[in-house]
């Protein structure tokens, strides 16, 4: 895995659980209730300051208003992928005569 990956978008999905999209496009969800502890994640523990979380763009990871933030190489490791690219398939033509 690349050191270098960032998150491109972050959508909250009930309780602890985020819907994260990694700048390779994979998405993985994680779920962070085991890793609130500390002075900075404790408050996070109230579900509505979690969700006040927000893409930072310049250091391409998720942070919240006190200062929080995860690298964004443990929140991959931390995530279950759901997806991954998929190629569309094509038309199929019929011949008709």
């Amino acid at each position: 895995m690349n050191y270098l990956i960032g998150i491109t978008e972050a959508k909250y999905q009930g309780d602890y659980k985020i819907l994260l999209t990694f700048s390779t496009g994979e998405q993985r969800i994680v779920d962070l209730k085991e890793q609130l502890y500390g002075e900075m994640f404790e408050p996070l523990k109230d579900k509505n300051i979690f969700m006040q979380f927000k893409v930072n763009r310049e250091i391409r990871t998720i942070v919240w208003p006190n200062g929080a933030d995860l690298a964004p190489y443990s929140l991959y490791e931390l995530g279950k992928p759901i997806s991954k690219k998929i190629k569309k398939p094509s038309r199929l033509k019929f011949n008709t005569k």
